[in-house]
C-alpha cells in the first residue's frame, strides 16, 4: 500500500503548525494594522484641528485685509480652509468628531460660546479631489491619494466673531497593508524554532515509538519472534506499547502451551498403540487379527502425522529473503511429478524457506494427485506476493471449500483413504501461510478444477 507524505502524522502535524502560525500572524497583523489605522487617523485629525483652531484665531485678530492672505498660507494640497457665510457641515458628527471638537475649543480657549461643527466621511473607491483647488493643487491632491483607495473626509466649520465661517476640509488615506522586514524576520525565526522542536518531539517521542510498534506488530503477525519494546514517549504511547508486550507474551505463551499440548499427546499415545499391536498379534483369529493390525497402523501413522503438524507449528527457523522465481524452480525440481511453472516478476518475499517450501509442496502434491496437473505462477497485487495453483480436478463441493482446510477431515468421495494421507496437507499448508501473515483459499473454477490462491505481505520485496 502506497503512503502518501502528506498521510504521515509527521508532516499532517508541521503543516498543522505552520497554518497556526500563520494565522496567528495574520490576526497580529490585521489588529496591528488596525490599530495602527486609529492612532493615524487620529494623529491626523487633531493636527488638522490644531491648524484650524490657529487659523480661526489669526483671522479673528488680523485686519479684514489680511484674511484672504491667510486662508491662501494655511491652504495645502490636502487641507482646504475657505471663509463663507454658512457652515459647511450642518449637523456635528457626536462619536469621532467629538475629540476634533473639544480639541478645538481648547485650542481656543472656548468656553461652549460659539458653534463648532465636525463631520467624518468614509470614502471608498475612485476618489475625487477636494473642490475649490486650483488645478495644479487638485492634480497634486489626486497623485498623493493615488486615486483608487480607502480614506476618511473630515470637514469642521467653526462660527467666527463676526458671523462668519471657517470652513476647513481634508482628506487622509487609510495606511496601507505592510508587513515590515522585522517582522518577517521574527515570524521565520519563531516558525524554524517551533518547527525544529516540533520534528524533535515527533520523531523522538512520538514517530519512532509508533514506527517501532508498527514493525513489531507486522512481524509478530508473520509468526516471527519479536523482542520486548522499550517503553518509551508520552504516556499513551507508553501505555500502548505496555499493552503490546503484554499482549505478545499471552499470545505466544497460548500457542506454544496448545502446541506443546498437541505434540505430548501425540507422543504419549505412541506407547499404548505399541502394546495395541503387541496384542494384536496374539489374536488366534486370522480376520480380526488382520483388521485390529490395520486398525493399529492407521492410528500410528495419524500420531506420526500429528506429530509431524506439531513440530511444524514449534519450529525455529528464522526467515530469509528469497527469490520466489528461484525458489519454485527448485521446488519443482525436487518434485517427482513436475508441475507447470509461468514465471512472473522478479520477486523477493522474507519467508521462512523449509517451512514456506513445505507448504507448497503440500498445495502443489494435493493438485497434482487429485487435479491431475497443476498450473503454478506467481505475481505481486496490492503490495503481496500472490501464488497461485490451478488444476483440472473433478472440483469440490462450495459447502465444503472451507472444511477441507480442517485436520483430519476428507472427502470421502474425490479423496481416497488410501492415497488421501490424514487430511492434514492443506491444513499444514495453511497454518504456515497464516504464520507468515498470509492467507490460503480454495475455489472451483469456472471451467472445471480448482484455484488454489497463496497469498503472503512483503516487507521486502524488488520487482523489475
Amino acid at each position: 500500500m502506497t503512503v502518501w507524505p502528506f498521510n504521515t502524522l509527521l508532516v499532517q502535524l508541521t503543516l498543522l503548525v505552520i497554518a497556526a502560525l500563520v494565522a496567528a500572524q495574520m490576526i497580529s497583523l490585521w489588529l496591528f494594522v488596525d490599530e495602527r489605522s486609529l492612532a493615524i487617523r487620529a494623529a491626523i485629525g487633531f493636527e488638522a484641528a490644531g491648524r484650524a483652531a490657529n487659523v480661526a484665531k489669526l483671522i479673528e485678530e488680523a485686519p479684514q485685509s489680511s484674511r484672504a492672505s491667510i486662508l491662501g498660507a494655511a491652504d495645502s494640497p490636502l487641507v482646504r480652509f475657505d471663509l463663507s457665510n454658512k457652515p459647511l457641515v450642518n449637523k456635528s458628527d457626536q462619536s469621532d468628531g467629538g475629540l476634533i471638537e473639544a480639541r478645538v475649543r481648547r485650542l481656543l480657549g472656548d468656553n461652549q460660546s460659539r458653534d463648532i461643527r465636525v463631520e467624518l466621511n468614509e470614502i471608498e473607491g475612485q476618489i475625487l479631489p477636494l473642490p475649490h483647488l486650483s488645478p495644479e493643487m487638485a492634480e497634486m491632491h489626486m497623485a498623493m491619494m493615488r486615486g483608487e483607495l480607502s480614506a476618511v473626509e473630515m470637514n469642521l466649520s467653526i462660527a467666527l466673531s463676526d458671523g462668519q465661517w471657517l470652513n476647513v476640509g481634508t482628506r487622509f488615506e487609510r495606511p496601507p497593508l505592510q508587513w515590515p522586514f522585522f517582522s518577517t524576520v521574527t515570524f521565520a525565526l519563531t516558525a524554524a524554532l517551533i518547527l525544529m522542536v516540533v520534528f524533535w518531539f515527533l520523531l523522538t517521542r512520538l514517530a519512532g515509538p509508533l514506527k517501532k510498534l508498527v514493525s513489531a506488530s507486522d512481524q509478530l503477525g508473520r509468526g516471527e519472534d519479536v523482542p520486548q519494546l522499550l517503553v518509551s514517549g508520552p504516556e499513551e504511547v507508553r501505555g500502548l506499547t505496555r499493552a503490546f508486550n503484554k499482549m505478545q507474551r499471552r499470545l505466544t505463551r497460548f500457542v506454544s502451551d496448545r502446541t506443546k499440548l498437541l505434540a505430548s499427546l501425540g507422543h504419549d499415545l505412541k506407547s499404548p498403540l505399541t502394546a495395541m499391536r503387541v496384542r494384536a498379534e496374539m489374536v488366534d483369529e486370522e480376520e480380526t487379527r488382520t483388521s485390529l493390525i490395520a486398525c493399529v497402523e492407521e492410528m500410528q501413522s495419524m500420531v506420526e502425522a500429528t506429530l509431524t503438524f506439531a513440530r511444524g507449528l514449534i519450529g525455529s527457523e528464522e526467515p530469509e529473503v528469497v527469490n520466489v522465481g528461484e525458489f519454485l524452480e527448485s521446488l519443482k525440481v525436487d518434485l517427482l511429478k513436475p508441475f507447470e511453472l509461468e514465471h512472473g516478476p522478479n520477486v523477493q518475499a522474507r519467508v521462512r524457506p523449509l517451512a514456506f517450501r513445505r507448504a507448497l509442496r503440500n498445495i502443489i502434491e494435493n493438485s497434482l494427485r487429485y487435479g491431475d496437473c497443476a498450473a503454478v505462477k506467481y505475481g505481486v497485487q496490492e503490495s503481496e506476493l500472490q501464488i497461485t495453483v490451478l488444476d483440472n480436478g473433478p472440483g469440490i463441493p462450495n459447502e465444503e471449500l472451507e472444511r477441507v482446510f480442517e485436520p483430519f477431515y476428507r472427502l470421502e468421495e474425490s479423496r481416497s483413504r488410501e492415497t488421501g494421507g490424514h487430511g492434514l496437507g492443506l491444513s499444514i499448508a495453511r497454518t504456515i501461510v497464516r504464520a507468515h501473515g498470509g492467507d490460503v483459499s480454495i475455489a472451483n473454477r469456472a471451467g472445471g478444477g480448482l484455484v488454489t490462491s497463496i497469498s503472503i505481505p512483503l516487507m521486502e520485496v524488488g520487482t523489475t
